[in-house]
């Protein structure tokens, strides 16, 4: 078997656990579902659950232990005539485009993790460790350092932030608004430097 099939299958079955994970905790709360339930539902056993996630609550809120990565990458395969706000909104922008893309993953895993509070820990981890990621990358770029000046911490939060807040109105209008254009408001606003709404 080829490495690239053997990571097309290991992809398809983590994808596989976490719609099984989501849609079991949809149908019956996070309470009532087990890893066991979890592997009976995607076709594999227990042991194999835990090779792709550590938990049950992992496997709902189902994050891409890669993703953070392929953000910086995105970011810094950005053109260096950009500056870092721009070149991580148009990264932003990109990635809306991508989660908009799945019409029902996205939005059942935003409904999901609304519901369940602790999930919503789980799910601002995530985004921590992301940050962490793309602050590194945005000192990389700006000659400053993540650990000790404000600059990449500061930016990498800020969009965070935009991601946060677009999908919390994504959520609010029922999927119907587009993300790609809530995430652009967002940025308008940070970019505008956060004026007071007019009234």
């Amino acid at each position: 078997m080829t490495s690239g099939l053997r990571e097309r299958k290991k992809l398809a079955t983590r994808l596989a656990l976490h719609e099984a994970a989501l849609r079991l905790v949809a149908e019956h709360g996070l309470d009532s579902v087990s890893v066991d339930d979890i592997a009976a539902r995607a076709d594999v056993s227990p042991r194999t659950f835990f090779n792709y996630f550590s938990s049950k609550d992992d496997a709902v809120v189902g994050l891409d232990p890669e993703a953070p990565e392929r953000q910086a990458e995105a970011f810094r395969s950005r053109p260096a005539a950009e500056s870092p706000v721009e070149a991580l909104r148009a990264v932003a922008r990109a990635q809306a485009t991508e989660m908009a893309a799945e019409p029902e993953l996205w939005p059942l895993r935003l409904r999901v993790i609304e519901a369940h509070p602790v999930l919503v820990g789980r799910l601002a981890a995530g985004f921590g460790e992301s940050e962490r990621v793309l602050a590194a990358a945005i000192a990389e770029r700006t000659g400053t350092r993540a650990d000790v000046d404000v600059y990449p911490m500061l930016l990498a939060g800020a969009g965070a932030a935009a991601m946060r807040t677009a999908l919390h109105r994504w959520l609010a209008t029922g999927f119907t608004a587009s993300l790609p254009g809530l995430v652009d408001e967002a940025w308008d606003l940070l970019a505008a430097g956060l004026p007071a709404p007019p009234g």
